[in-house]
């Protein structure tokens, strides 16, 4: 009688269940994988952090110090295995307009640490349920955007033709530019050092990937970003000696600050200026701040899962306080708010990550990084970075999904291509929301053509029709059970039967109601079994 949706899992971190997500034993037997993956995630994340500091008009140690957090305590805190937190490029243009409402950087800070609060009341509240009813077409077609996104976005840093921030993932850029125009705009300023570099870079990346190389124990340890790196500097400096006309120019190189010891370390960290929450638009800023990070966590995390090869699953309560605990302390230290991001993440996956020691090892080498290796780091072409990107994009977004996705039917391929178009045009949360949209339309759809809830039972009365009604009518059963009620014959005999059910919503019992005063108007004889009357306005 009843087709029932499993209900969703508890979350291990707030019921007291064991944990979803399986622990290795040992953390160290799976070193071997994760600390090429967290080398991986670091030279991916170390430009991201820095640029979308500079796109959030924040400092630029901001984004490195909130990408430590991300790596050094959220991992620990989450119940994900391979999904790595830090900066988001949804976040931007929230914190350039925070900055302006609340007049300075200092006074976000705050602004941060009270949305921190607030995610950790969310998770408290068990909200983080809301990512268990994302459509898994909607999700592929996020990743497959960002994919899309990732590879149209390092084009112009791929040939050494853009000087904005690394990480402008939004159609329309604060430069002006969308993402096609900037694409044409680099044909016009290409840095051929830059290029001949991503070029080298991109086919190591190839050569490293295949099957000949992979087929190899000792290089396939080798992580093939770190290949592409130290060969880009030492290219580099090749060129300074033999073509410096090719050399890549400053402006196409990390940038990290220099610190040379503690005291320049203090020197540049900001800390919150706590006046600004005797401010009420201080509580406004850190309730969009805390909603969009959520969302783009619940997002993210859920895509991750999916990604997983172990088809892991990550407790969505505890990720929201786990990304709390982290907007907390990066708050406090003067870093920006963080989410989990799906970029990283996916890099994570690619170079064979296997638990969340490889977020955390990515952390720690931030970490390092900015006291000890600014000097070197600073040497790495930006289009070495862009090759590595490009090769995680095509993984996020191959054909093969796309021809999946077509063979499942309409009711998968439109919400996922509509997705992919939406965020394409806009940005991540707004391309969601109308996928989520035509999801959602499909779902309606097949329920108003689905009678699981509502079947005919057998009877031995001649023009008797009895329908029986399931444990659980939600409102989403309305249209189809109405429609059912405008297809029944004038003149029949109708036994509707709701002895068996536990819940029927108030929407249901209004259109049985409803059905009921103009029955007789049809010539149908209506017994109600097990069903509560209800008062219908206008009858």
């Amino acid at each position: 009688m009843l087709q029932t949706t499993p209900a969703p899992v508890a979350d291990s971190a707030t019921s007291g269940s064991p944990a979803l997500t399986p622990v290795p034993a040992n953390y160290l037997h799976s070193l071997s994988k994760d600390a090429p993956a967290g080398l991986v995630v670091f030279l991916v994340a170390l430009p991201l952090c820095l640029g979308i500091s500079l796109a959030s008009g924040a400092p630029l140690l901001s984004g490195v110090i909130t990408g430590i957090v991300g790596g050094v305590v959220v991992s620990w805190l989450s119940s994900s295995q391979l999904s790595v937190s830090g900066p988001a490029a949804g976040l931007t243009a929230i914190m350039l307009s925070a900055i302006s409402t609340l007049g300075s950087f200092e006074a976000v800070l705050a602004a941060t640490v009270v949305a921190g609060t607030i995610q950790l009341i969310l998770g408290f509240l068990k909200a983080g349920i809301i990512g268990m009813y994302f459509p898994s077409s909607v999700i592929r077609g996020m990743l497959a955007a960002i994919g899309l996104i990732l590879i149209l976005k390092q084009i112009p840093h791929f040939f050494g033709a853009d000087t904005d921030y690394f990480e402008d993932m939004d159609f329309l850029q604060f430069d002006g530019l969308n993402t096609f125009s900037a694409i044409v705009a680099s044909s016009n300023a290409i840095s051929w050092g830059s290029a001949l570099i991503g070029l080298v870079s991109l086919v190591v990346l190839m050569i490293w990937e295949s099957k000949p190389v992979r087929s190899i124990t000792a290089l396939r340890l080798v992580p093939g970003a770190l290949i592409v790196v130290v060969l880009s500097i030492l290219l580099n400096l090749l060129l300074s000696q033999v073509a410096p006309n090719l050399q890549v120019r400053p402006e196409h190189l990390v940038k990290l600050p220099s610190i040379s010891s503690f005291a320049d370390l203090t020197k540049e960290l900001t800390f919150p200026d706590w006046s600004a929450l005797m401010r009420g638009n201080t509580y406004v800023v850190a309730f969009t701040i805390a909603i969009v990070a959520s969302i783009e966590t619940l997002l993210s995390v859920e895509a991750v899962d999916k990604l997983d090869p172990h088809k892991r699953h990550t407790a969505q309560n505890r990720e929201l306080k786990a990304q709390g605990v982290g907007n907390l302390i990066s708050g406090l230290l003067g870093g920006l708010p963080l989410t989990a991001v799906i970029v990283r993440s996916s890099a994570n996956i690619n170079a064979g990550g296997q638990t969340k020691m490889s977020a955390f090892i990515h952390g720690l080498l931030l970490l390092g990084s900015l006291l000890f290796l600014a000097s070197v780091l600073n040497l790495i072409p930006l289009s070495a970075l862009a090759a590595v990107l490009l090769m995680v994009g095509f993984k996020l977004t191959k054909p093969a999904l796309y021809h999946s996705q077509w063979r499942l039917g309409w009711g998968q391929f439109l919400p996922f291509i509509i997705t992919v178009v939406a965020i394409l045009f806009t940005d991540l949360l707004k391309g969601v929301a109308v996928g989520l949209a035509v999801g959602i339309f499909y779902i309606l759809k097949a329920n108003l053509e689905s009678a699981y809830y509502l079947h005919t039972a057998p009877t031995h009365e001649p023009g008797v029709v009895h329908l029986k009604l399931s444990e659980h009518v939600s409102f989403l059963n309305k249209a189809s059970i109405v429609t059912t009620f405008e297809r029944l014959p004038a003149g029949s005999r109708i036994i509707l039967d709701g002895t068996d059910s536990e819940v029927i919503d108030y929407d249901v019992l209004e259109a049985i109601e409803s059905f009921r005063v103009t029955a007789a108007e049809r010539n149908i004889e209506l017994e109600l079994r097990g069903i509560p009357r209800v008062e219908v306005l206008g009858h």
